[in-house]
């Protein structure tokens, strides 16, 4: 079973057209310091969530007309070259400001919110690092959220986060999506069917 960090090849220097001309196998990959990573399944859990939270997000986002949401499918040209893929993304219409359609390639920079969902494969360094390249890259908002220990970790700058939600907790799209708020309790519910 492959993991976040196992690199599948060695580094070069990846094109855009090399990269998204990488086989339609099911695999997420991600390009970090020149080596091209498979970023694994998720399982069941974090496919709920990522999709309870993205739901939740494009009611707000669509109804606002606010920018644009992305899912995990979707890589993002930093500038140190790497392509980075959140779980979850949001990029604002300023940003997108010109485009009277969305490329069929990649956008430059971090999203304006990054979602990270914690898989069991992930470790400390690589969230950090992740964390650190979406700020230095225009992210002004990012969330990890752990699904097995039910929090959300919010941060506004790459250094430490702001805040620890808890299932008592909203999350809140603060001035990035405005208006949004969702109980950090939606995320974690027990089935009930």
């Amino acid at each position: 079973m492959s993991t976040a960090t196992e690199v599948i090849t060695e580094k070069k220097v990846w094109t855009d057209e090399e990269f998204m001309a990488l086989p339609q196998d099911g695999h997420r990959y991600e390009i970090v310091n020149g080596a091209l990573v498979d970023m694994g399944n998720s399982g069941a859990l974090h496919g709920h969530i990522a999709i309870v939270i993205s739901s939740a997000l494009f009611a707000v986002v669509n109804a606002q007309k606010l920018g644009a949401l992305f899912d995990s499918s979707t890589a993002f040209k930093m500038n140190n070259g790497n392509k980075r893929s959140p779980d979850i993304s949001f990029f604002a219409k300023e940003r997108l400001q010109g485009m009277t359609e969305l490329p069929t390639g990649f956008l430059e920079g971090a999203p304006d919110l990054a979602v990270e969902i914690l898989s069991p494969g992930n470790t400390v360094e690589e969230i950090e690092e992740k964390i650190t390249e979406y700020f230095d890259n225009d992210a002004r908002l990012v969330w990890v959220i752990s699904p097995t220990q039910h929090y959300i970790l919010v941060y506004r700058c790459a250094q430490e986060p702001d805040r620890l939600l808890k299932s008592v907790d909203s999350l809140d799209g603060e001035e990035v999506i405005p208006g949004f708020t969702l109980p950090v309790a939606d995320l974690f519910q027990k089935l009930s069917f």
